[in-house]
């Protein structure tokens, strides 16, 4: 293998592959990057569970391929000085790295090593803007389960209902739906989960674009293709929560706030919270108020926030974090905190009326 090409370009293809590569494996090659050179020079990350290849232009003089340490040889571009990288393999898998007055040579693995990805063989297809994907999976991935018991809430539901689709994170303590009508969809209507890791990946790659995500939906494998970089992912199997009937409908008490202001006052009280000294942000919800307090061993903080609407002093509890990521992904500044009583779900939606966005927050028992 032998090919040359712009640094900056390889960089930024090692970098984002890398995302996908084993940080410890049995298997030496899942450590590392697959790089072909054929048509174009290709760049694969794969740990078993998720891949990313990405594909870029270059003076390919003769192909190839090759597994490099993925760790290593991101090390390597990003210290390389700027200008035209060459590379060049040998049949043993050497590998020489020329760049300006720099040169590397180390071993390399054999290609055949590199486990093959799996292939998504496209029952559905469906595609938006990259922008809008992005903002989906921001608004929406913060409550995504970190706890490996359910695995099934590791990932987030995308479910398609006409034109329509919607993406759902819950983790037990807190729900998030985001929805979004879709103009170009070839998908009839379905669902299906995807890892949160994935997702994570997927919302970096997305720049801010209005060209279009394509995502093709296999029997077990789902991939998402980002210009030139596709990012494959197994799917999560089980069964997800009825969300629709999770969500009350009707409340006894709506409050219209304003974001910013509802945010700062929540962190402002919640400053005294720690790992340590965790409890919960106590709120009065009174005519035109909403007076939170908290209190740890550290000590007390209160603070006043005001709102349109009456609670008639009803007294209810919130994990401040919980709140804060609703509060921060949510993508308007006024708000409705819809309640009903100081132990049902808290509904925080839009205060102009779209249901774009819907977030459900559980309420801590208060102590006396």
């Amino acid at each position: 293998m032998n090919f040359s090409c712009e640094k900056y370009v390889l960089q930024n293809a090692c970098a984002t592959a890398s995302r996908a590569a084993a940080s410890k494996s049995p298997i030496p090659a899942l450590e590392g990057l697959l790089i072909q050179a054929g048509d174009m020079i290709s760049v694969t990350g794969y740990d078993l569970k998720k891949g990313i290849y990405t594909s870029l232009e270059a003076d390919i003089k003769e192909a190839g391929s090759v597994v490099v340490g993925a760790r290593l040889f991101g090390e390597m571009m990003r210290r390389l000085p700027d200008g035209i990288v060459s590379i060049s393999t040998d049949v043993n898998n050497n590998v020489n790295v020329k760049c300006g007055k720099s040169e590397f040579n180390f071993m390399g693995i054999s290609a055949q090593d590199y486990p093959e990805m799996p292939e998504v063989d496209p029952v559905n297809k469906i595609a938006l803007p990259r922008k809008i994907l992005a903002e989906m999976i921001n608004q929406t991935i913060f409550a995504v389960s970190d706890n490996d018991v359910r695995p099934i809430y590791t990932g987030t539901l995308f479910e398609v209902n006409g034109d329509e689709l919607s993406l759902v994170s819950v983790d037990g303590y807190r729900l998030a739906l985001r929805r979004e009508k879709l103009e170009s969809a070839q998908m009839e209507n379905c669902s299906f989960v995807v890892p949160g890791s994935a997702l994570s990946d997927v919302e970096r790659i997305c720049s801010d674009s209005e060209e279009a995500v394509e995502i093709s939906v296999g029997s077990k494998h789902i991939s998402f293709s980002i210009g030139g970089t596709v990012v494959v992912s197994r799917r999560l199997e089980g069964e997800f929560l009825n969300y629709k009937k999770s969500i009350p409908e009707s409340f006894k008490y709506i409050l219209k706030v304003e974001r910013s202001e509802f945010m700062s006052t929540i962190d402002r009280v919640s400053l005294i919270v720690s790992e340590r000294n965790s409890s919960p942000v106590r709120m009065s919800i009174g005519d035109g108020s909403i007076h939170c307090l908290c209190v740890t061993p550290i000590g007390r903080a209160e603070d006043t926030c005001s709102c349109e609407g009456d609670g008639e002093g009803m007294e209810i509890g919130f994990n401040d974090r919980y709140m804060k990521d609703a509060m921060k992904a949510a993508g308007k500044d006024e708000l409705n905190i819809c309640l009903n009583s100081p132990s049902s779900p808290c509904i925080i939606k839009a205060a102009d009326g779209s249901d774009s966005f819907t977030y459900m927050v559980l309420p801590v028992r208060l102590h006396a």
